[in-house]
């Protein structure tokens, strides 16, 4: 028994030892794991590249608490995106809007989406094309980091222009 015992143990230590990703995260797709290539975004020195909105310009703004008003910082920021993206006619641009975990799900969502929108009108009033954007919300669903504290709290409470070709 107790051979069996040690024998399950193994195989549940090598079973997990086999799903680890010692880099942790994303790669480069270059390695033998064939891991999520960021390589795809470009490079955040070149000014037309995904890498660069991303890094460069900016690709999120924050709220305060139970708002979707835009404060300066956000409209700067998007004023910058809206910059870009004029620029780079090219891309298709997402804005999520997200909440952070306090209220419940369909209050959040609602929020979300009332952020998004605020985004969109404002790059739309800043002469990037309607057609050109598209809104979600995931309210809660999709922290950057979940815990019980206003740090955390601060960092969910944003909306995220993806970009894409």
């Amino acid at each position: 028994m107790k051979l069996f015992t040690s024998a399950a143990l193994l195989a549940a230590v090598l079973a997990l030892a086999a799903c680890s990703n010692p880099r942790g995260g994303m790669t480069d797709g270059t390695g033998p794991d064939n891991g999520i290539a960021t390589t795809a975004l470009g490079d955040p020195s070149d000014p037309t590249s995904i890498a660069h909105f991303n890094q460069r310009v900016g690709d999120r703004v924050h709220f305060v608490v139970d708002s979707s008003d835009l404060t300066g910082e956000a409209q700067s920021i998007l004023r910058a995106q809206a910059a870009w993206l004029e620029r780079n006619s090219q891309y298709q641009v997402l804005i999520e809007g997200h909440a952070d975990e306090r209220g419940t799900r369909e209050y959040n969502v609602a929020l979300g989406a009332r952020r998004a929108d605020a985004v969109q009108r404002f790059l739309v009033n800043q002469g990037v094309q309607s057609g050109r954007i598209r809104t979600v919300s995931y309210g809660k669903e999709r922290p950057v980091e979940a815990c019980p504290e206003q740090r955390c709290w601060d960092q969910n409470r944003r909306s995220v222009t993806v970009v894409s070709r």
